[in-house]
Protein backbone atom coordinates (compact mmCIF):
# COMPACT_ATOMS: atom_id res chain seq x y z
CA UNK A 1 0.00 0.00 0.00
CA UNK A 2 2.80 2.44 0.82
CA UNK A 3 4.45 1.69 -2.49
CA UNK A 4 1.28 2.60 -4.35
CA UNK A 5 0.94 5.81 -2.34
CA UNK A 6 4.61 6.61 -2.99
CA UNK A 7 4.14 5.94 -6.72
CA UNK A 8 1.04 8.16 -6.83
CA UNK A 9 2.82 10.96 -4.99
CA UNK A 10 5.87 10.63 -7.26
CA UNK A 11 3.63 10.74 -10.34
CA UNK A 12 1.76 13.76 -8.98
CA UNK A 13 5.08 15.46 -8.28
CA UNK A 14 6.29 14.77 -11.84
CA UNK A 15 3.05 16.05 -13.37
CA UNK A 16 3.23 19.21 -11.25
CA UNK A 17 6.87 19.78 -12.24
CA UNK A 18 6.04 19.36 -15.91
CA UNK A 19 3.13 21.79 -15.46
CA UNK A 20 5.44 24.36 -13.86
CA UNK A 21 7.98 24.00 -16.66
CA UNK A 22 5.23 24.38 -19.26
CA UNK A 23 3.80 27.46 -17.51
CA UNK A 24 7.24 29.11 -17.31
CA UNK A 25 7.92 28.36 -20.96
CA UNK A 26 4.57 29.83 -21.96
CA UNK A 27 5.28 32.89 -19.78
CA UNK A 28 8.61 33.43 -21.52
CA UNK A 29 7.03 33.13 -24.96
CA UNK A 30 4.29 35.59 -24.05
CA UNK A 31 6.83 38.01 -22.58
CA UNK A 32 8.89 37.90 -25.79
CA UNK A 33 5.71 38.54 -27.81
CA UNK A 34 4.77 41.44 -25.51
CA UNK A 35 8.22 42.97 -25.93
CA UNK A 36 7.99 42.64 -29.71
CA UNK A 37 4.54 44.23 -29.76
CA UNK A 38 5.65 47.10 -27.51
CA UNK A 39 8.59 47.76 -29.83
CA UNK A 40 6.25 47.77 -32.84
CA UNK A 41 3.89 50.13 -30.97
CA UNK A 42 6.76 52.50 -30.21
CA UNK A 43 7.87 52.49 -33.86
CA UNK A 44 4.30 53.22 -34.97
CA UNK A 45 4.06 56.09 -32.49
CA UNK A 46 7.28 57.54 -33.89
CA UNK A 47 5.95 57.22 -37.45
CA UNK A 48 2.65 58.80 -36.40
CA UNK A 49 4.44 61.77 -34.86
CA UNK A 50 6.55 62.18 -37.98
CA UNK A 51 3.42 62.09 -40.17
CA UNK A 52 1.68 64.66 -37.97
CA UNK A 53 4.67 66.96 -38.32
CA UNK A 54 4.70 66.45 -42.08
CA UNK A 55 0.96 67.14 -42.28
CA UNK A 56 1.37 70.33 -40.27
CA UNK A 57 4.18 71.43 -42.58
CA UNK A 58 2.13 70.79 -45.74
CA UNK A 59 -0.95 72.48 -44.29
CA UNK A 60 0.69 75.81 -43.36
CA UNK A 61 -1.25 78.69 -44.86
CA UNK A 62 1.77 80.34 -46.51
CA UNK A 63 2.69 76.98 -48.11
CA UNK A 64 -0.83 76.61 -49.47
CA UNK A 65 -0.73 80.23 -50.71
CA UNK A 66 2.62 79.58 -52.42
CA UNK A 67 1.36 76.43 -54.16
CA UNK A 68 -1.87 78.16 -55.20
CA UNK A 69 0.09 81.04 -56.77
CA UNK A 70 2.81 78.97 -58.46
CA UNK A 71 1.10 75.78 -59.59
CA UNK A 72 -2.47 76.93 -60.05
CA UNK A 73 -1.85 80.52 -61.10
CA UNK A 74 -4.24 81.83 -58.46
CA UNK A 75 -4.10 85.37 -57.10
CA UNK A 76 -6.11 87.67 -54.88
CA UNK A 77 -8.81 89.50 -56.87
CA UNK A 78 -8.42 93.18 -57.50
CA UNK A 79 -10.77 95.56 -55.73
CA UNK A 80 -12.65 96.20 -58.95
CA UNK A 81 -13.24 92.47 -59.44
CA UNK A 82 -14.92 92.01 -56.04
CA UNK A 83 -18.72 91.96 -56.12
CA UNK A 84 -20.70 92.04 -52.88
CA UNK A 85 -24.12 90.44 -53.07
CA UNK A 86 -26.58 91.41 -50.36
CA UNK A 87 -29.80 89.55 -49.62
Amino acid sequence: MTRILLAVLLLANMVTAIGVVHARHQHRQLFVELTRLERARDELNIDFGRLQLEQATWAESNRIDQVARQRLGMKFPETADIVVIRP
